[in-house]
């Protein structure tokens, strides 16, 4: 398989899938990313490279789906900034923001997958032994002697009505 999947577009809207040589729906271009793969689009006439319109086509199609994709005042300022401001946001810094944001959330649940490991060999290794507490027996005793005796103490002084 190969690392970008070249596919080309027709002017009738297909999309055509070079390495399988079919014609594919979006869908089918979707399952692809998700599953890992860059895309390419090229427009079959003029070579035109139109992968961010059918990228952009993908996510408002998703969208649709489940009827909103960005709040509408973020929507009506990139419609009023578009090529200006946001242009350079998007290729600059949100690229950046979402590679940063998935890098932490897999450190994150690794971590957490860890723990988990960790504390189901612990609760393993607890139950082998005799006693979980049996190390600080000793030390438990001392505490229950003396909280017991003080207890004892407290009853015989009170008075009697």
């Amino acid at each position: 398989m190969a690392e970008t999947l070249l596919v080309k577009k027709y002017g009738n809207r297909r999309l055509y899938d070079t390495e399988r040589s079919a014609y594919i729906t979006l869908e089918d271009l979707t399952r692809s990313i998700k599953e890992g793969r860059a895309v390419t689009v090229a427009d079959a006439k003029t070579k035109e490279d139109v992968t961010s319109f059918i990228l952009t086509q993908i996510l408002l199609e998703e969208s649709r789906k489940r009827e909103f994709l960005l709040p509408v005042p973020l929507l009506h300022l990139i419609i009023r900034f578009g090529d200006n401001l946001l242009s350079d946001f998007f290729e600059n810094y949100l690229q950046q923001i979402l590679k940063n944001y998935l890098t932490y959330r897999a450190v994150a649940d690794d971590q957490f997958r860890k723990w988990l490991d960790l504390g189901n060999e612990w609760s393993q290794a607890a139950g082998k032994t005799a006693s979980p507490l049996a190390p600080f027996q000793n030390f438990l005793d001392l505490f229950s002697e003396a909280f017991g005796k003080a207890g004892a103490g407290e009853k015989e002084k009170e008075p009697s009505l």
